[in-house]
């Protein structure tokens, strides 16, 4: 199969390629072409996944194309914006015909599920890997950032973390377990939830914010730097999955939260009379600590005692 073969029957002729929301111009052309509506900003993320380092060369294509997506995703989320397009480069060791129905099925159930319409890419023969470029659109001024974290603001997160760290012994084939803890640690592994409409619900609300993709303390730091205060966050109030604690343990499930990353869930500061409509709202939505004057991550036990944070968090190099 042809290279411009395979880019019809596997992609263009997906339905998330067939234009949507904002999409002028989608496959065909030597650009896709997207409109924004005035007063809005274009929100652009880029990410890489390569076999062997970020998803075993083994993988289930399905799965593999839905968090692919999600990954990428999850990146719109965390700036509040509002999904609008994305593009695929694909290198392929093989045009395995197999292989690309069940990634692009994959991929175009994702794509659905986060309103995302498939405006182009590339394919190419070597190392499998994928690189996803995700457009969103977010109100001028309204972008979620990284920078404006508050002394006295309480510092949240989405939801339960370490559930996808805590599933690589079984994505790896390492450990088994029951049916119902496998199915529930290796959803959030393969299916993560890019909390879009909690990052838009954030807009105006929170004063800064990222999504978990390194590990808990590292993307905290992200924050701490770039909002030159200091996050405290209590161990005793990281919420966490009955699933984990049945599968690793109190304490490994713990280390899995706060360093082992692919969580894919919002962190971000807020004010403390902004919590309780929030939380109406958003009930998964934890208090996990606060910002404080100083600089880096600050980590207490059960007894309020400060402890040192275990070096966490993925590098590439």
């Amino acid at each position: 199969m042809g290279e411009f073969e395979l880019i019809r029957h596997y992609f263009a002729a997906a339905p998330c390629a067939q234009g949507g929301d904002g999409v002028v111009r989608s496959i065909g052309d030597d650009c896709a072409l997207l409109a924004l509506p005035a007063g809005e900003q274009l929100a652009v993320s880029t990410d890489t996944l390569v076999a062997g380092v970020h998803f075993p060369e083994a993988s289930d294509a399905f799965l593999l194309g839905q968090r692919a997506l999600a990954v990428s995703a999850s990146d719109l989320a965390a700036m509040g914006a509002t999904p609008q397009a994305f593009t695929l480069a694909l290198t392929l060791p093989s045009a395995s015909e197999t292989w690309l129905a069940e990634f692009a099925r994959g991929l175009q159930s994702m794509a659905q599920s986060c309103s995302l319409a498939l405006v182009g890419g590339d394919t190419t023969r070597g190392p499998l890997s994928l690189t996803l470029t995700v457009f969103g659109r977010v109100p001028v001024g309204k972008a979620l950032l990284r920078s404006g974290a508050q002394v006295g603001d309480l510092l949240c997160v989405g939801g339960e973390l370490g559930d996808a760290a805590g599933a690589l012994p079984l994505v790896l084939g390492q450990r088994e377990t029951t049916p119902e803890i496998s199915a529930a640690l290796l959803a959030r592994y393969w299916s993560p939830q890019p909390q879009l409409a909690l990052g838009q619900a954030l807009r105006g609300r929170a004063s800064a914010a990222l999504d978990i993709s390194d590990g808990l303390l590292a993307d905290c730091g992200h924050i701490a730097r770039a909002s030159q205060v200091a996050l405290q966050i209590e161990l005793a109030r990281i919420p966490l999955s009955a699933a984990l604690r049945a599968f690793a343990g109190e304490e490994q499930a713990r280390l899995c939260a706060l360093g082992g990353g692919d969580d894919y869930r919002l962190a971000f500061t807020l004010q403390p009379d902004l919590l309780a409509q929030l939380q109406a709202d958003w009930p998964e939505v934890r208090v996990i600590g606060r910002v404080l004057a100083g600089s880096g991550v600050q980590l207490l036990d059960a007894a309020g005692q400060p402890i040192e944070p275990p070096r966490g968090g993925y590098q590439h190099f």
